[in-house]
């Protein structure tokens, strides 16, 4: 969980003696598939990984073989555990373009040896308990279901990310031979796209009422896959329910996102429920609509390090767009999604301001409650879900959540600034 650059960049602070207590922020710059906010999800293994870091004999046998490191070099490397202290915003929590979602201060070697697997486990996490957050909305209330395991990159974090972002289920099968699958079960789905949907339909309605007879056995639902989802979930509606089969529930599932669901839905499909894969499993993006997916744009930055005097600590990148923000930082948010401020840690908390960023890992040490059940997490997300004023939730954000810095951010940036370029001459 290291690019190479990892250890030689450690390498290098070894060499010349610079390992002094540094701060990094992890952060996105955009929201995702052309929205306005991320649910955040991932730290828990972000934080399994952080506090389980370590090089076993075999990676610095490794090691040693790419790169002519110094032997005390990779001694060293033996030894190395993460020893700092690790500040982020709950699973669950809704944050916003530039705002940490990790804030990590370490020797220089801990926090850049850590920075892919962070960024990998919470912006993989984040981009897809989004996306199922976006879908899930999209459905209006109706269930939906995390298909994704065959496409998914990372099905475990796919899965899990999905049911934060309010997924209702997971499936990893699918149902052919009808009176195979309602002898053998109590309560059964049936997929109808094995062939003729509307055929099927029919077919479906014989042999639910034989084994309900026979065995007591109920269809619950039936499953729409392809083809003319509008025009087939109207007719399978109109048979069921001539059949006196009202209860049995039409899903639906098939490249779908949540573009397509609000689509459906906005034109009439009687569908009560939605299955969806690849679109959830990769966090895809939606061309068609100009909204950009596939991964989350995480990046991690230092801003500040100790070992400098006192007006060189705080650190500056000058890239137009992706200039960063120095100082060790502070989120709060404002009321209930009033807007958020982004402040320097020094700094009071503003009125009626609720501190986002909380202290995980502390001295290399995990806190009490930085990991909490999979079932508060999912509670959290889904009551700030519900909190989120509905302009938010809109597929394409129509404008940006409110998020201020502070005058003594400002400030420090310009600083910053200053200094750099008196340097540079």
């Amino acid at each position: 969980m290291t690019d190479l650059y990892h250890p030689d960049s450690a390498y290098v602070s070894w060499r010349t003696g610079r390992n002094g207590p540094a701060t990094f922020d992890l952060y996105v710059r955009t929201a995702p598939f052309a929205g306005a906010y991320m649910l955040v999800a991932g730290l828990e293994m972000a934080l399994k990984f952080a506090t389980a870091f370590r090089y076993s004999e075999a990676d610095i046998r490794y090691l040693s073989k790419i790169r002519d490191y110094a032997p005390e070099f990779l001694r060293h490397l033996r030894t190395l555990r993460f020893s700092g202290e690790i500040l982020a915003m709950p699973e669950g929590s809704i944050a916003f373009p530039d705002e940490p979602l990790l804030r990590v201060t370490a020797p220089f070697q801990e926090a850049i040896l850590l920075e892919s697997g962070l960024l990998y486990w919470v912006s993989v996490s984040t981009l897809i308990a989004t996306k199922a957050a976006r879908i899930v909305h999209a459905a209006q209330g109706r269930p939906v279901a995390d298909f994704s395991l065959r496409r998914a990159q990372s099905p475990f974090v796919a899965t899990r990310s999905a049911f934060i972002g309010g997924c209702a289920s997971t499936s990893f099968l699918e149902r052919e031979a009808f009176s195979a699958v309602a002898e053998s079960f109590n309560r059964y789905t049936l997929l109808l796209d094995t062939y003729d949907p509307r055929q099927a339909i029919h077919t479906a309605v014989e042999v639910a009422r034989q084994y309900q007879h026979r065995m007591g056995h109920t269809l619950a639902a039936v499953r729409l896959d392809s083809g003319d989802l509008l025009g087939d979930s109207q007719y399978v509606r109109r048979v069921l329910d001539d059949a006196g089969m009202a209860e049995v529930r039409i899903l639906a599932s098939g490249d779908l996102d949540e573009f397509r669901i609000a689509d459906l839905l906005q034109r009439g499909a009687t569908i009560d429920g939605f299955g969806v894969g690849t679109s959830l499993g990769v966090g895809g993006a939606s061309v068609e609509h100009g909204a950009p997916g596939g991964a989350l744009g995480a990046v991690y930055k230092m801003v500040w390090y100790e070992d400098e005097r006192p007006v060189d600590r705080a650190k500056i990148k000058l890239a137009g767009e992706k200039s960063t923000w120095p100082g060790k930082k502070e989120v709060y948010r404002i009321g209930s999604f009033e807007s958020d401020i982004i402040q320097l840690q020094d700094e009071p908390p503003p009125p009626r301001g609720t501190r986002l960023l909380k202290p995980v890992i502390v001295g290399g040490q995990l806190q009490p409650g930085a990991m909490p059940p999979l079932s508060e997490i999912w509670e959290l997300a889904q009551r700030n879900l519900h909190l989120l004023p509905e302009e938010y939730h809109s597929l394409i954000a129509r404008k940006p959540y409110p998020v201020a810095r502070s005058e003594a951010l400002l400030a420090l940036r310009q600083q910053a600034m200053e200094r750099y370029r008196e340097r540079e001459g």
